[in-house]
């Protein structure tokens, strides 16, 4: 029953996450190598997230790979990046035929080439760029100081599910329209019934929160009248007619308007591309699913990763004309 020595696990990404979960208790050093995989994978959540980079290499990992060690840290949970630089047995002549064999703007660049996490097939939005997509919020509040950036419309979206047993979550999203044509996803809030055992929320509850976090994000961002609500859900719409009904509410709740999933992912592909999509970095949720959200085997988007993603639609959908009109370059 002894242990002695190092567990090693090659490839943990495509490894069983039964034997992981195992195999990590029993032992008493792990050690685990990884390529660039999809990031909604159970082995990032429950292992590598939780580790963080030494300080004397944090500098040489990607900050696509930083932002995205959230989980609490675990003592001595150390993570590692290595590129091509760190491969002795490669000369740079070797290094530039394998670059020049890779199509730049592909999975396969991103992944092999560039390090970076994703799915390698099927992505719905496969042009989602965090180094051209996601901003801090510091940097738009700055330009809003200055008047570089102008809100013309704040809207936001409710998408909801109430299910205890599975990943489903209730997906609160604040946008704004700024004049020169950029959507810019500025709040997100999720929850989710799987996660409260014995407590679950309701369609009342939802209302009081829902008006919280439209209260919360309008002190930040300015002043929004309508907020677009799942236009299937008739018991949360009718639970927040009651609350403003009840009590002082200057919000107004509508039933969101319904265009086809697909034209609405044509939409965003095309203010991707031309940059006219902007994420704060602070909405992580938003930005896991635009990672991971991919095409199911019956051609359609599937039915998942994606609560924030129709939250957002909501809010966006009648206010289409105004996005991306400007097009071209963006700062």
């Amino acid at each position: 029953g002894g242990q002695y020595g190092c567990v090693y696990i090659d490839e943990i990404n495509i490894a069983d996450m039964d034997f992981v979960r195992e195999v990590s208790m029993r032992c008493d050093y792990l050690l685990g190598t990884l390529n660039p995989d999809d990031p909604g994978l159970p082995v990032y959540k429950e292992y590598i997230n939780h580790s963080r980079p030494l300080p004397e290499w944090a500098g040489s990992t990607p900050p696509e790979i930083l932002a995205e060690l959230t989980e609490e840290e675990k003592p001595g949970w150390t993570h590692w990046f290595f590129g091509f630089e760190d491969n002795i047995s490669l000369t740079p002549e070797k290094i530039r035929r394998i670059k020049e064999n890779v199509p730049p703007g592909t999975k396969l660049w991103k992944n092999k080439i560039e390090g970076l996490r994703g799915r390698s097939t099927g992505l719905v939005f496969p042009n989602f760029r965090t180094e051209r997509h996601v901003k801090s919020a510091a940097w738009l509040e700055g330009r809003m100081r200055i008047g570089k950036i102008r809100f013309r419309q704040l809207s936001a979206g409710l998408d909801t599910s109430y299910s205890a047993r599975s990943p489903d979550t209730v997906a609160m999203t604040m946008q704004g329209i700024a004049m020169d044509g950029r959507l810019f996803i500025l709040e997100e809030r999720v929850m989710n019934n799987a996660r409260r055992p014995g407590d679950p929320f309701a369609p009342s509850d939802i209302a009081a929160r829902f008006v919280e976090f439209l209260e919360a994000g309008c002190r930040r961002w300015g002043a929004l009248r309508c907020a677009f609500v799942d236009s299937a859900d008739q018991a949360t719409l009718t639970e927040l007619w009651k609350y403003r009904r009840d009590r002082p509410c200057v919000f107004q709740f509508c039933p969101s308007h319904k265009i086809p999933v697909t034209d609405r992912i044509r939409l965003q592909l095309g203010w991707l591309q031309t940059g006219d999509y902007q994420v704060l970095d602070h909405c992580r949720e938003h930005i896991r699913e635009l990672q991971v959200y991919s095409w199911d085997g019956d051609g359609g988007p599937e039915d998942g990763n994606d609560h924030t993603i129709n939250s957002c639609q909501y809010g966006w959908t009648p206010y289409r004309e105004w996005i991306g009109r400007t097009g071209g370059n963006k700062e």
